[in-house]
């Protein structure tokens, strides 16, 4: 029987793999930190704006957090929606992110098998 610290490092290693597949642009840690946020957000059915998440001060100031968003927009990871009120923006996952994250389960499903 694997230890689940075999299974974790091999899901590490899958993870790697995955990343350095041609798809997206890599991502720096803060905007991986931004897109497990917005993918969570997105898993709870939550709708998310640019100002929802300039109220997380974990992800940075406001012009860090907007500097990412377009850099992670540019990338294709993120989309922008409009909402009923044209100020506001929504953030979305980009169908390329939620592959991304389809290969990320694959990974884990992998890594806990022992395959």
């Amino acid at each position: 029987m694997k230890r689940p610290a075999d299974i974790y490092l091999r899901f590490l290693q899958l993870t790697e793999a995955i990343r350095g597949l041609p798809t997206l642009p890599a991502l720096d840690p803060l905007e991986e930190k931004i897109l497990e946020f917005v993918a969570r957000a997105s898993q709870n059915k939550d709708r998310l704006s640019v100002r929802d998440m300039i109220g997380h001060g974990e992800l940075g100031s406001p012009a860090t957090l907007h500097g990412r968003i377009a850099s992670m927009r540019e990338k294709g990871w993120l989309t922008l929606s409009d909402t009923e009120d044209t100020r506001r923006k929504q953030i979305e996952l980009t169908p390329a992110a939620l592959r991304y994250f389809d290969k990320l389960a694959e990974a884990l499903s992998k890594a806990a098998k022992g395959t």
